[in-house]
């Protein structure tokens, strides 16, 4: 009798914890846009009848009404790293009044000895400051679960799941051994995906501070270290004398592209790119003044000027039209337009003495 009107009340009030579900969910995904912050995915469930029905045939007695089972609504958010689930306990505490009476840290619960991956749940209610309607005052009273938990947690809460097994103690002794180390290698895992991820956001902290510093010699050529070089709008100065030969406006475009054409042109270091662009920019205007005199062209490209540093460069090394063409291949793909444009270029080039 007692566990039926709690499912009365159950059902009675299904639209309000749907109402609930979607403005939770709602809250939660705005916050992180506006934050920018990603994760792998949130997600909600309202226990299904069956499933309360089967909780309070095991422990009704525990509860004297609907609103002593906290759980009737879960919402879990799953984050791509663990040191990550503590970010978005922070943002919990920040939209939702929590219930620190019965939250629980899961993860401070594991004993040494113990499989298992557990997650962060906090209790919690939605305040009036976040969302209220006066129609549905229930909102801001019922207590819901929100799980946190990183991506490999996530993994073995599922895999445990669908094996059918809670805890060590219903596994046969015969297969626990393995799914400790199970475990074991994905609390590793975990852990060393986090700190990969803290060193190397340090390691760029510093390539920054090294391109900085104007130390480029000592900077070696990658994708990190070229993306903080181009941030400097090294070449600028370049652009602009180019565009003065037509008065032409600037547009920005990306000079990423070019990182390929720079490693094909065995560029090892931050300071080779300063070298070609202190040895040849001379060159390179020169070829501008072929390319646009009696154009016309009043809008330039900004990668105009590392495109033809890297043209000089390609000659003078005696790389020929060859040279050229292999450049446009890695710019824009293989297509008869780059034989071309490597064609006409190359007698450009001869008009201003480069080769």
């Amino acid at each position: 009798m007692h566990c039926e009107m709690i499912l009365d009340k159950y059902r009675k009030k299904l639209p309000v914890f749907e109402k609930l579900r979607s403005i939770v969910t709602e809250r939660l995904q705005q916050y992180l846009d506006e934050n920018h912050i990603i994760v792998a995915g949130i997600d909600s469930r309202i226990k299904t009848e069956q499933s309360l029905t089967g909780k309070l045939e095991l422990k009704g007695y525990k509860y004297h009404s609907l609103d002593d089972i906290t759980d009737i609504l879960g919402v879990r958010i799953i984050t791509f790293f663990s040191d990550e689930v503590d970010v978005i306990a922070a943002i919990a505490e920040k939209l939702f009044e929590i219930d620190w009476d019965n939250t629980v840290d899961k993860r401070k619960m594991l004993e040494i000895d113990r499989f298992g991956y557990m997650s962060l749940h906090y209790i919690c209610r939605l305040p009036k400051t976040l969302y209220e309607d006066p129609a549905m005052p229930e909102l801001n009273e019922i207590r819901f679960e929100l799980q946190m938990r990183s991506t490999l947690q996530h993994v073995w809460a599922n895999m445990q799941h669908d094996m059918g097994y809670k805890t060590d103690v219903e596994i046969p002794r015969e297969y626990q051994r393995s799914m400790t180390r199970l475990a074991g290698i994905l609390e590793l895992a975990d852990e060393q995906f986090s700190q990969i991820r803290k060193d190397i956001t340090e390691y760029r902290r510093k390539v920054q501070s090294l391109v900085a510093s104007g130390n480029f010699d000592e900077v070696p050529f990658n994708g990190d270290t070229f993306r903080s070089f181009i941030a400097l709008n090294p070449f600028r100065r370049l652009v602009d004398k180019m565009a003065n030969i037509n008065h032409a406006e600037v547009y920005d475009d990306s000079l990423m592209p070019y990182f390929n054409v720079l490693l094909l042109l065995k560029m090892e270091t931050i300071g080779d790119v300063m070298r070609m662009r202190n040895d040849y920019s001379d060159s390179a205007y020169q070829l501008a003044l072929v390319q646009l005199a009696g154009t016309g062209l009043d809008i330039l490209a900004s990668s105009i000027a590392l495109q033809n540093l890297c043209i000089v460069y390609i000659l003078k090394k005696g790389f020929g039209e060859a040279g050229l063409v292999r450049m446009f291949d890695t710019l824009y793909g293989k297509n008869d337009y780059n034989v071309q444009s490597a064609e006409r270029i190359f007698k450009q080039a001869h008009r201003v003495n480069i080769i």
